[in-house]
């Protein structure tokens, strides 16, 4: 795995493009993208990522994933986690103090794996490598925000993406809470609507 500064997590290469493209691109690049952007870290923020076994978190991310199976199917069990979060990021050529704050985490027993997008605060879309204004991080073309197999045919792009309404996903969800995500991908299953029949959990957190 890598922690891309463009916020990406990617397998095996990284990405170093910093202008998004919709998914699914072409050749095999499996990777997701919380928020596919110029993010700018020199020039505010940090990056941070872990990969976790640790029973606490395993546990609450179960009531956390049980939101996007139905109640007839077993829940979430992961045994590893992984991790990252860009805190508090700027994006490339800022004039201004605009901050984002997003998550990715990657969640299997081995047999059945999820993915969750978190996101906290979104103020910018652009940076001026993309034709984004540098006083307001909007404009131009804005963010790219779900997955990609790397196979052309199994990827998601958030409803939003590349256009202005990618700041909307934080008040969004697929799984019924504002500003969260959840795929899983081993069966590649994405929906933009919550499950008809979730399981009942209580209310999720934010992972950290």
């Amino acid at each position: 795995l890598q922690v891309n500064n463009n916020g990406v997590v990617s397998f095996g290469t990284g990405v170093p493009e910093f202008t998004p493209e919709p998914f699914p691109l072409p050749g095999h690049r499996p990777f997701v993208a919380p928020y596919w952007a110029d993010v700018d870290t020199r020039l505010g923020g940090d990056v941070f990522y872990r990969q976790s076994r640790d029973p606490k978190l395993l546990a609450r991310l179960s009531q956390d994933l049980a939101l996007a199976v139905t109640s007839s199917d077993p829940t979430p069990k992961p045994t590893w986690a992984f991790v990252a979060t860009w805190h508090r990021v700027s994006y490339f050529g800022a004039a201004s103090k605009k901050v984002n704050t997003f998550q990715a985490v990657l969640a299997t027993d081995g047999f059945t794996s999820f993915v969750m997008l978190n996101y906290q605060d979104l103020q910018w879309t652009t940076g001026i490598s993309n034709q984004g204004d540098p006083h307001s991080g909007l404009g131009g073309l804005p963010a790219q925000a779900g997955f990609n197999s790397g196979d052309d045919v199994h990827y998601y792009n958030i409803p939003g993406s590349r256009s202005p309404a990618v700041l909307d996903i934080i008040r969004k969800s697929n799984v019924g809470v504002p500003g969260r995500w959840i795929f899983r991908v081993d069966e590649f299953t994405a929906t933009e609507e919550p499950p008809s029949a979730p399981s009942t959990s209580p209310a999720p957190r934010k992972t950290t």
